[in-house]
């Protein structure tokens, strides 16, 4: 029972130093027991590495590595109960996808009865079962990545390790792909730590995201937490599309003025500030629209539509020169006149509005 209160994946102060180079910087995280957990990233972020660390196939220069509250900085690859798939899912391309299923089966010892029954198991659990005997060049790359899925889990891990495994799939395929791990996540109560670079893919999955930059862990929260309240400039710039605007603020931080109108905010914020803005959230009016309620009003002009087919994305430049995205979906016309050049008015509600401290000029 104990046991059961401890974090699966515990990272304490980890630092990972190559020469001058600081690949990972004081890294401290806690992951759940049967969470999935999504490192999300772009190249050289630090998420690969953070990653090799807790499979075993590197050390930290500082701090540690605990699973279920035991270190594992000390202890080797193959003793540390851990799945893995890549993104190039390293296939034996001289094995069938049963034999190379049944590799970590056989590295292990286990008896030629209880391996075929695992990797049959294994096999269905992915979908793959009339597949058994086809050699990876016969194989889609979808089959194929489902074939190192199989592989990963067929000895039973306590925790699985995923680094960009659909990045290799095209778009349609990876939407399939994502449903497919979350079932079979769900269904072993398994817990995930899954690489990536995808907003939406990490969005999509993750019970969490971590996101990181330059080695460092920025922010850790529920996706719908860390895409409305981001904790600064560069995490609400990566997680989606984004307007990051220059306002005053007023009434002691419990409001701001922008382009000669004051709206509300929901929480105080200590001045300066920016606020955030998502497109989906700014609403796109005709000027002779009256202001009305408690949403705010700022006139614009249009300057790009681009035809998204479900709808336009519309970039606005404000009268400070400041640009705003919106996004305006079929049905949600209301009569605009859709033309670079068209002056409208843009509104959101504060409920909508994230405050960062204000980002400092350069």
């Amino acid at each position: 029972m104990k046991d059961q209160l401890l974090p699966a994946v515990s990272f304490q102060g980890v630092t990972r130093r190559y020469g001058l180079v600081n690949a990972v910087s004081d890294v401290s995280l806690d992951v759940s027991p049967g969470e999935f957990f999504a490192l999300l990233g772009s190249s050289g972020s630090g998420k690969t590495t953070l990653l090799m660390l807790l499979a075993g196939f590197d050390k930290p220069t500082e701090g540690r590595v605990l699973m279920s509250g035991t270190s594992v900085s000390d202890v080797p690859p193959h003793r540390r109960q851990i799945g893995v798939v890549f993104q190039n899912y390293a296939l034996f391309p001289h094995l069938t996808a049963a034999e190379n299923v049944a590799y970590p089966l056989r590295m292990r010892g286990v008896g030629r009865a209880e391996r075929e029954a695992r990797v049959k198991s294994a096999l269905g659990l992915v979908n793959l079962t009339d597949r058994g005997s086809s050699y990876p060049s016969q194989m889609s790359g979808g089959q194929q990545q489902r074939v190192a899925l199989a592989r990963a889990l067929v000895f039973g891990p306590d925790l699985l390790l995923m680094d960009e495994p659909l990045g290799a799939l095209d778009r349609r395929l990876r939407d399939q792909m994502q449903q497919e791990l979350k079932r079979i996540q769900g269904e072993l109560g398994i817990t995930v730590i899954y690489v990536t670079h995808d907003q939406s893919e990490a969005m999509a999955m993750a019970n969490r995201i971590g996101i990181m930059a330059e080695g460092r862990l920025l922010q850790v929260a529920d996706p719908a937490t860390i895409y409305a309240a981001p904790s600064n400039h560069f995490v609400a710039r990566f997680l989606g599309d984004c307007s990051i605007l220059r306002v005053t603020a007023t009434d002691g931080g419990r409001g701001y003025e922008i382009c000669g109108v004051r709206q509300p905010l929901l929480s105080p914020a200590t001045a300066p500030f920016d606020i955030v803005v998502r497109p989906e959230n700014v609403a796109v009016h005709p000027v002779v629209e009256a202001v009305s309620g408690d949403i705010s009003g700022v006139p614009a002009t249009i300057r790009d539509v681009t035809y998204l087919g479900a709808g336009w994305r519309v970039t606005l430049e404000l009268p400070d020169g400041q640009s705003l995205l919106a996004s305006i979906v079929r049905g949600d016309h209301k009569n605009v006149y859709l033309a670079p050049g068209e002056p409208v008015v843009a509104r959101w509600a504060p409920t909508f509005v994230a405050a960062l401290p204000a980002e400092k000029s350069s």
